[in-house]
């Protein structure tokens, strides 16, 4: 616990700190943002050698292999094809330094964030909108899935309509794969998440 304590008050441990949104434009992440596509920071959260960026359409980490080192690795999880769960704030006892910030992407990449406990409102706001980014991307999963229990459906009929012309099946075969494709990729699968944060996010 001492050297917990000496560790921060010598400002060398990694607890992490909120960005405010007029330094956005000063940390490293901000190289990495798909301006072209209208991609934009919401939340960001800077340690001594890692960056969690927070944006409309997805989390950027920043990793660093130490304090004192310039190396970095970027990777990118986009809410499209990356699940968030298991989002857990943990907070701070009476002389804990930090606050914990939990989450896991695809089931098996945990996240674990110690964020000192003086922004602990800021982080509410962000689990508050994680939580939502998770139950969202769960409700269209099961979407996705409905819609190709329906393609199996359509398909037997297919099957069975032995009267039909050949070019009659194939236009009402592209007509269904048209529609189905617009369902799993467009409309039951949300990349842009810029509501979500602007309803949480008050930092």
């Amino acid at each position: 616990m001492f050297k917990k304590l000496a560790s921060e008050a010598l400002g060398l441990s990694d607890i992490g700190v909120i960005v405010p949104p007029a330094d956005y434009s000063k940390v490293d992440a901000d190289d990495y943002l798909f301006t072209e596509d209208g991609e934009k920071i919401f939340f960001l959260i800077k340690s001594k050698k890692d960056e969690y960026c927070f944006t409309n359409l997805g989390i950027i980490h920043v990793d660093g292999d130490s304090a004192v080192s310039s190396k970095r690795t970027i990777r990118r999880y986009e809410f499209a094809a990356h699940a968030v769960s298991d989002v857990v704030l943990e907070t701070a006892g009476t002389i804990d330094m930090d606050v914990e910030l939990k989450f896991v992407v695809d089931g098996d990449t945990p996240f674990s964030i110690d964020v000192r406990k003086s922004f602990i409102e800021q982080l509410k706001d962000i689990y508050k909108a994680l939580v939502t980014i998770g139950k969202i991307q769960k409700r269209d999963e099961r979407a996705r899935a409905h819609a190709h229990d329906c393609l199996h459906v359509a398909g037997s009929v297919y099957k069975l309509n032995t009267v039909a012309a050949d070019d009659s099946i194939a236009q009402q075969f592209n007509t269904l794969l048209t529609h189905y494709n617009s369902a799993v990729l467009d409309r039951f699968t949300r990349r842009d998440f810029s509501a979500v944060f602007e309803r949480y996010i008050h930092n």
